[in-house]
């Protein structure tokens, strides 16, 4: 399905249009399928196979089975692909928007805050970790992005790993990136109850009678198993068509195709006339808010024949889909770890050979082994007294054998064990190094010993691997950046309406989630955050892992702390793996006098400044009476006298000095005061916000109307 709610369509097509548009789909359906993708499946699966353990062909096991000869396996496999899966785990990716053509940076940063939101929400380092592995085993591996309502009355991103088997991708395809393609195909066997749960009962019933008359499109479109005996449940494990009785058959499942591809469209698309820039008209938007939007901004809408996405889904010869895709591009994204002129490739597939040949060879060793172990006797006739050669043979590799010849006959003799081919052993360790030097995983990256001694020669030695193994991983940051673009676009499509989103803190999960509210409308118009407008730049770079990366500034800090570094105790509590470190890093602060003061010690502090200001008032009150009154006084006394006196005049400069000083302190604790009412008010602004989110949080469950 394109998504959860999906829209039928708008036109119903007559007997003749739907089977027509059936066969034209099966028809480029067995098209990409006989261009490489069956013999893809057969691959796919030998290389799970090998990754598993599975090694040895069921012929070869019966052949050397027949001769009694063993079929070992040594799986480099497993440690090999596991090592460069490690890899990829201690390289998580670092995903920001940066604005570009009308977007902002708070928006931008915003948007980077959302993309987290939709990374935990999906549990996308795991869900990358298995389209990574099916990569490396399978040769190919595969996201699926698209909307779903299920979680929200709104919709969110889903993000799911498919299964690399299912997907037939373009067979023209020349390029790495999707958006180059001409169209992608998911194929899938379902039961006629899921078909009818996911497209309805009408749909599932002429699927039905197309099994009860078997004309169907060929023997890979329906799948059925022979009736067993004594079995008349036709609920047992499919629906039954009984037909010929001596013949019947249980329907078991139905190739689904769903197909993708592009189609030239007309789309609305929004004009900046001043600028010129153009931007398409959200698909989930109301008609009334397509002119509302162009009214406020003064925007003109224009249609125009762009290449749209068309979403065609089939079951044999009937039609269980087919309209325009509501996403702008394919909902696949693809990881190749290889890939050249269309041809993409994992790393199991050129280790099976050097894998086969260990195998052999170590069975080979085991065999000469054994066989040497009882080698034979020679033994002349009749010489052998109270036993026969018969006897012999079954106990002559007994531990503490004696035995008893003849006198005047030659004594037994035991054959002499063949020798281990010379340059056997050499060819098994051959083809062990092989599968080293194919992968780039050497001993050092599988942390197993070495001969080198130094740590510097092993971290040289795994930098060596690592360069080897650049390719698939930066293809690796490729497809991140095309996920990461998706996601972007889906974001700007479906995101429309006033929601806050629960941002998880990197820093310390425990912490509770930041609300962050989007596309929020203003009395006088305006949208705070809005994510609809403005174009971003994807930035993708690779970050350590947070545990990996914690444990080296901890490590870090420690050594800087033991030469002297003053490193405060509560960073080092910070980057330690201790699950309370942020409760214990707060007590730390505030046992050290460090921690940021609480609103009621803030408003304590205030207080007292208040008490202080108007302390300072009163003095400056106080000397500014005394200077007028020793001003007025020795005026007074210049008249009668009509001499000036200097004593006064001295007096008043030193009152004139400390009332400056009075002057200058208050307008500092003025200025001090201020601040700590702006802190106070900040803290006021983060708790009636967080209490705003908590109240908007509630009223998500009501019923708000849904798009179009």
């Amino acid at each position: 399905m394109a998504y959860s709610k999906r829209k039928k369509a708008k036109k119903t097509l007559n007997k003749a249009e739907e089977l027509a548009l059936a066969k034209s789909q099966w028809e480029c359906y067995t098209r990409a399928r006989d261009n490489g993708h069956e013999e893809y499946i057969q691959m796919a699966k030998k290389c799970d196979m090998y990754y598993r353990g599975d090694q040895w062909d069921e012929f070869d096991m019966q052949e050397l089975d027949d001769q009694g000869r063993p079929a070992l396996t040594i799986n480099t496999i497993l440690p090999t692909i596991n090592a460069v899966l490690g890899e990829q785990s201690t390289k998580k990716a670092d995903i920001q928007f940066k604005p570009r053509g009308g977007g902002n940076q708070e928006v931008a940063d915003v948007l980077t805050k959302v993309y987290q939101q939709i990374s935990d929400n999906n549990k996308l380092d795991w869900v990358e970790s298995q389209v990574f592995s099916d990569g490396l085993i399978q040769d190919r591996g595969y996201f699926d992005v698209r909307i779903n309502f299920d979680d929200h009355l709104m919709g969110e991103v889903k993000i799911e790993a498919k299964d690399p088997i299912d997907i037939l991708i373009d067979p023209d395809a020349k390029q790495y990136d999707p958006r180059t393609w001409n169209e992608i195909f998911e194929s899938k066997w379902m039961s006629l109850d899921e078909i009818e749960e996911t497209y309805g009962q009408q749909k599932a019933d002429k699927l039905r009678m197309l099994a009860e008359t078997g004309n169907t499109m060929g023997a890979d479109s329906m799948e059925f198993e022979e009736e067993r005996y004594g079995d008349t449940d036709e609920y047992n494990y499919g629906q039954q068509f009984p037909g010929d009785p001596e013949n019947a058959r249980m329907l078991r499942a139905i190739r689904v195709i769903e197909r993708q591809y592009y189609r030239l469209k007309e789309c609305m698309y929004y004009v900046d006339v001043v600028t010129g820039d153009t931007r398409e008209v959200p698909y989930a938007w109301s008609k009334k808010k397509k002119e509302e939007f162009a009214d406020q901004f003064g925007l003109e809408i224009i249609t125009k024949l762009v290449r749209k996405v068309r979403w065609t889904v089939t079951a044999d010869t009937v039609v269980l889909f087919d309209d325009w895709s509501p996403y702008p591009q394919f909902t696949i994204v693809p990881y190749f770890p290889y890939f050249r002129r269309g041809k993409p490739f994992g790393m199991v597939r050129n280790l099976l050979s050097p894998q086969e040949q260990l195998n052999k060879i170590t069975s080979q060793e085991l065999h000469i082994v054994n066989t040497t172990a009882n080698s034979g006797w020679i033994v002349e006739n009749g010489s052998l007294a109270g036993m026969t050669a018969d006897d012999l043979e079954e106990h002559g590799a007994e531990t503490g054998l004696v035995l008893e010849f003849n006198r005047g006959s030659t004594p037994p003799a035991k054959i002499p064990p063949n020798q281990i081919p010379t340059g056997l052993d050499r060819l098994g360790q051959k083809a062990a190094n092989n599968i080293k030097e194919i992968s780039g995983i050497s001993d050092a990256m599988l942390g197993m010993d070495s001969p080198e001694v130094s740590g510097v020669a092993i971290n040289a030695k795994q930098n060596r691997g690592s360069t080897m193994l650049q390719v698939p991983l930066t293809n690796l940051a490729k497809t991140r950046q095309y996920l990461a673009e998706a996601i972007l676009k889906l974001v700007q499509t479906f995101y429309t309406e006033e929601r806050v989103i629960q941002i998880t803190d990197e820093e310390d999960p425990y912490k509770p989630r930041t609300p962050v509210r989007v596309n929020v409308m203003t009395p006088e118009g305006q949208v705070i955050n809005d994510l609809q407008l403005g174009e971003y730049d994807v930035i993708v770079s690779s970050a350590p892992a947070r545990d990996n990366f914690d444990e080296m500034q901890f490590a870090e800090a420690i050594s800087l702390r033991q030469v002297g570094v003053p490193i405060p105790n509560d960073m080092i509590v910070e980057y330690s793996h201790l699950s309370r470190k942020a409760d214990i890093a707060d007590r730390i602060r505030q046992m050290e006098g460090t921690a940021p003061p609480t609103e009621e010690q803030i408003q304590l502090q205030q207080f007292q400044m208040e008490s202080q200001i108007r302390g300072t008032q009163l003095e400056i009150a106080k000397l500014e009476a005394e200077v007028a009154n020793l001003q007025t006084a020795a005026a007074l006394n210049a008249a009668k006298t009509e001499q000036v006196s200097q004593e006064p005049q001295l007096k008043v400069a030193e009152l004139q000095s400390k009332l400056q000083q009075k002057r200058e302190e208050l307008t500092l604790r003025e200025r001090l005061s201020a601040l700590t009412n702006d802190m106070r008010k900040e803290q006021s602004d983060t708790a009636a916000a967080a209490k705003m989110a908590t109240e908007a949080m509630k009223n998500l469950d009501k019923p708000t109307g849904g798009t179009e």
